[in-house]
């Protein structure tokens, strides 16, 4: 009995102990302050955002040395999309429990994202977990996929392209209103008060998820329309030589 006591009161010390997100008050279930400052573990992101686009770079041409420069950007966007979406945020779905005290790479980085949006250290983690979970397991390998796509520039780059982007924003806008609609309803604020977690972390990193997926989508939308108009005046015109070429059979049988 009195070991089932203590290890409740150890359960319960270490869910309140004290952290630095917000509010100061949401348990978060063995806490531990991450190892790497801030600037290290930015520049490990950026570190690995430049191999991925070093390599990816590299592959394109190599697959197709006509690549334009549209197609490339577009290419190392997804390949970009594919690590984050499959290994980083799967890592989070995966470890959504545990992560407040681990201390590699990936959970420091995501401790560190947290002072901007502490739902996805405490209890209030719901939507961000079924966000993050449908986000690893379907834009992930799907952006691999559409990168592959218009390296070959497959017919398919399109639809997809659409569909992916579309998951994309979808997914973000509704990150952004849960979060507002928290704050100005229930007056709850999950970011540290300073400017820099707020319009650094939690508006502009994910704006990029609106921004760039809106646009592919007007271009993808754009392209399939010109696709449907070219084939649509195929068409007509296909139909109109049969009908031209049957009138013509039908006059030179009347004149025989």
């Amino acid at each position: 009995m009195e070991t089932v006591k203590e290890t409740v009161k150890e359960t319960v010390k270490e869910a309140f102990v004290k952290h630095p997100y917000f509010p100061p008050e949401s348990p978060i279930v063995g806490y531990l302050a991450n190892e790497y400052n801030t600037l290290e573990l930015v520049s490990l992101f950026a570190a690995g955002c430049a191999v991925i686009f070093a390599c990816t770079f590299l592959t394109a041409k190599k697959v197709r040395p006509t690549l334009s420069l549209s197609d490339l950007v577009v290419i190392l966007w997804f390949t970009l999309c594919g690590f984050i979406h499959l290994f980083f945020e799967g890592y989070y779905a995966y470890n959504f429990r545990t992560i407040g005290r681990h201390q590699d790479l990936f959970g420091q980085l995501w401790k560190e994202y947290a002072l901007s949006d502490s739902r996805y250290l405490t209890a209030d983690s719901a939507f961000v977990l079924c966000m993050e979970s449908i986000t690893a397991i379907a834009w992930g390998p799907l952006s691999f996929l559409q990168a592959v796509l218009i390296a070959y520039d497959h017919p398919l780059r399109h639809p997809f392209q659409i569909i992916i982007s579309l998951g994309q924003l979808y997914g973000d806008v509704l990150y952004y209103a849960t979060s507002l609609f928290d704050e100005r309803l229930l007056g709850l604020s999950y970011s540290r008060p300073e400017a820099a977690y707020y319009w650094g972390y939690f508006v502009l990193m994910n704006a990029f998820w609106i921004i760039i997926p809106f646009v592919l989508i007007y271009k993808s939308v754009g392209a399939c329309s010109r696709a449907f108009m070219a084939l649509n005046r195929a068409d007509k015109l296909l139909n109109g030589g049969l009908q031209n070429g049957s009138a013509r059979n039908g006059s030179a049988k009347k004149q025989q």
